[in-house]
């Protein structure tokens, strides 16, 4: 019986993932890949909305792919590419825009959150910004996933990929596989060290509130030593009172699988200097070897670019596949040219 495929993605916006990242979603690739038919996606083009740098998005979208085969993604168990060296993205999200409504698109919640912080610092609200979503719901319906991975501020596109699939199939005859959300139990919710109200993210301005993959060990123990923390010395586990302690201790239960209460009933007496030190030991032998394995993989460009030449040519099989009978049930003369 076959696997259920899974399909998941990540952009190239940083030179560097942060704890965040591979404790909300990350680290459950390598998981997936050994339960699930599992396609990794690098999205490049997703990437484009913040009008990168060339050089810097080249140079990100390598490390990213260096990261995920140092967190653990074998290229031998599942397909890892880059979202742009698979043309059939683009040619899907033409036809899903035509069965889109604008004011379907308008709505996301993030495409508004975005277009009013564009606009209230003077800059463009791009139709890519726009449209984000539905070249996401070409992301996954290309490859038939059965689950995506999603949190919360992703399940809004989800479902609109779970609508466009239901509206094509109905019109024009069973296309797509609708997707199902995969939510993995228990993710950790990593806050930013300096504002422990927001979500560790890495367009926050003050970089001292993340911790990097990437950065020197150093860098990660002085963050983490100089973390926001609360009046009182108790550690325990209370996000509303005390949540600059309450996110080390989910930093620490979640690197070193403890429970909070574990957690609690070790720090009874102890202070703040002793948790962040001991976040900090534990942040390093996690984060060090993907660190180490990342600067090995990018001293090797060709070996990486090698490895996603092959993922984007598995991945472009199926995705010309699904779009060649998209094209044909819409109603477009076959092509003759290659596609992928």
């Amino acid at each position: 019986m076959p696997r259920p495929r899974v399909l998941s993605g990540i952009q190239p916006t940083a030179d560097s993932f942060h704890l965040g990242n591979y404790l909300g979603a990350l680290r459950q690739w390598p998981a997936l890949q050994e339960t699930h038919d599992a396609f990794y996606c690098v999205a490049d083009l997703h990437a484009l909305t913040v009008e990168p740098e060339p050089e810097a998005l080249r140079r990100r979208t390598r490390a990213s792919a260096a990261q995920l085969l140092a967190i653990g993604v074998d290229p031998e168990r599942s397909t890892l590419f880059v979202q742009s060296q698979v043309p059939g993205h683009t040619g899907l999200t033409w036809l899903l825009e035509c069965i889109t409504g604008y004011g379907e698109a308008a709505r996301m919640v993030q495409f508004k959150d975005k277009a009013a912080k564009a606009e209230t610092e003077g800059g463009r609200v791009s139709v890519g910004l726009l449209t984000y979503p539905v070249l996401q719901a070409a992301d996954i319906l290309l490859y038939h996933a059965d689950v995506v991975p999603v949190g919360e501020d992703q399940r809004q596109h989800l479902e609109l990929t779970r609508d466009l699939a239901q509206r094509f199939n109905a019109r024009l005859g069973e296309t797509f596989t609708v997707p199902e959300p995969y939510i993995v139990k228990e993710t950790a919710r990593i806050a930013d060290l300096v504002t422990p109200s927001k979500q560790m993210s890495k367009s926050a301005a003050n970089v001292s509130g993340r911790i990097e993959l990437l950065d020197d060990p150093a860098v990660n123990t002085k963050k983490i030593k100089s973390a926001v923390t609360d009046t009182g010395r108790e550690i325990v586990y209370d996000p509303e009172s005390k949540p600059g302690v309450s996110n080390l201790l989910v930093i620490l239960s979640a690197l070193t699988d403890t429970s909070l209460e574990k957690l609690e009933a070790q720090y009874a007496g102890a202070g703040y200097g002793q948790l962040k030190g001991d976040v900090a030991e534990a942040v390093e032998a996690v984060v060090g070897p993907i660190r180490i394995r990342t600067r090995e993989l990018l001293a090797d460009p060709a070996e990486v670019d090698r490895i996603l030449a092959a993922g984007a040519e598995r991945a472009g099989e199926v995705a010309a596949a699904t779009l060649a009978e998209a094209e044909e049930r819409i109603g477009l003369l076959p092509s003759a040219r290659g596609r992928g």
